[in-house]
């Protein structure tokens, strides 16, 4: 009976190593995740755009600094759908975007446009934009705020109007056929 009972004691010590290791662990993980938190919030004008293709859509951005330190925006991490292409050229542009922007504060403009290229089918295409950048001027690797957008590609009204004026063409030499 004691040598059972040893048994169930030694179990019950490694149970409980177990569960305060996995409960540090999940703490640990817990933490990390609120310290990766976005200190900017990108708010575009209008997540969700239209364009037919050929196509240069522009999307328009305020950039909020939540933390209390300078954020230094040196570099952007854009991504599209193929086949439409992102130009992240006016993130550049310092007249609109500073290189930096003080704890509690915002600037706002032109952020990106989407070019629709030719023979680009219809259809919903999604990204987003990232700024990279951190709390000193080296600081290129940590994501400092993420927006998310779509772009509804629609046909092109001609070719709308072409299939409408060939089904009804159908309809009409159809019903003659019928009537002959």
């Amino acid at each position: 009976m004691s040598k059972r009972k040893g048994t169930l004691e030694k179990t019950m010590k490694n149970l409980r190593s177990l569960l305060v290791l996995t409960l540090t662990t999940a703490c640990f993980l817990l933490a990390g995740t609120a310290a990766k938190a976005d200190s900017l919030t990108i708010t575009l004008t209008a997540p969700l755009q239209s364009g037919v293709q050929g196509d240069v859509i522009a999307f328009d951005a305020t950039v909020t600094n939540n933390s209390d330190l300078t954020a230094y925006l040196n570099f952007d991490n854009p991504y599209v759908d193929s086949p439409l292409t992102i130009d992240d050229s006016p993130f550049f542009d310092t007249d609109v975007w500073p290189l930096t922007l003080a704890g509690d504060s915002s600037a706002s403009g032109l952020l990106f446009n989407i070019d629709i290229p030719e023979g680009t089918a219809a259809g919903l295409y999604t990204g987003f934009f990232q700024i990279q950048g951190g709390y000193d001027n080296s600081g290129e690797q940590d994501t400092l705020g993420t927006a998310n957008f779509d772009v509804q590609v629609t046909p092109e009204p001609s070719s709308l109007l072409l299939l409408g004026s060939g089904l009804l063409a159908l309809g009409v030499f159809s019903g003659r056929k019928l009537l002959a």
